[in-house]
This record gives structure tokens, sequence and C-alpha cells, in this order.
């Protein structure tokens, strides 16, 4: 009978931990848990399109995730989305740093691309990219080739 309690209650353990690893795995893999207590500073742009940009998408430079997307909001006198970012306060980048947004792939996740410019004053908390690049549109693309076929072949019928 002794026996039986201790297996059950192994059993119990065991199966808690796997839950709980299954758990953080979970978070991790969706962007929803920050495990890492870095410092960040943050930082905004305004884009005139940022496609399917979410919150929690990565920020990257060089191919490296520096920071996070934090909020997005609609500018209603510019007419334009204002991305707010966290950047880790490992990394500093100068004032004229670029912001795109680029996307993973041909249809991956959208992330924000920090091309470092060449001020030597840095980037502080609260500041603006002044240049960026917004996402480009898939179907903006396609319907903009067929629109450029469709007067190409009327041209040629003339």
């Amino acid at each position: 009978m002794m026996k039986r309690k201790a297996l059950d209650l192994w059993v119990g353990v065991f199966v808690a931990i796997g839950l709980g690893a299954l758990l953080f795995l979970a978070l991790k893999v969706g962007n929803l848990a920050s495990f890492s207590a870095a410092e960040t500073y943050l930082v905004k742009a305004n884009f005139d399109n940022i496609g399917g940009l979410k919150k929690r998408a990565p920020v990257k430079s060089a191919g490296v995730v520096v920071g996070r997307v934090e909020d997005i909001v609609f500018d209603t006198e510019a007419y334009e989305a204002t991305v707010a970012f966290s950047i880790d306060k490992r990394y500093e980048f100068p004032r004229d740093t670029s912001a795109k947004i680029l996307t993973s792939g041909l249809l991956g996740e959208q992330y924000v691309g920090l091309t470092a410019g060449g001020d030597a004053a840095k980037l502080k908390s609260g500041d603006k990219l002044k240049i960026t690049q917004s996402a480009v549109v898939l179907e903006n693309l396609i319907s903009q080739f067929l629109f450029n076929k469709a007067a190409d072949g009327n041209k040629d019928n003339k």
C-alpha cells in the first residue's frame, strides 16, 4: 500500500513538471513571455502601412533580435500607424537609425528591421525614428502587376 502511494506521488510530480515545461515552451514559442529581465528603452516610429505587424513582433538588426514591438496605434493627425518598440539597453543605436517593416520568408511573420546610421548621438528612450519604410503588401504588388499587364495588353490591341 505504501509503495502504491509513493509511486502515485512520483507520477504526479513528473506530470506537473511536464505540464510546466509545456507551458514554458508554448509561451516562449508564442513570444508571450519575457523570461529575461533585461532593461530596455522605448523608441517610436511612424509608418504609412504596417501590413500584418503585431504586438510582441521581434525588432531585429543584422538578423539579431534586439527588441520587441510594444504598442501599435493609429495617429489621427498624420493618418499613419505609430509603432512603439522596446530595445534592449545592451544595444545602442545612432539617432539616425532607420526602421523598415520586413517579412521572414515569402509569407512569414512581419518584424521591424533596424539599420544603424552614422550619427555620434545615440537613441534615448522616447525618441522617434525619422527614416522609415512601410511594409510591402503582397496583395498590392499582385494588383499592380495585373494592372500593368492589362494596360500593356490594351496598348497592343490599338
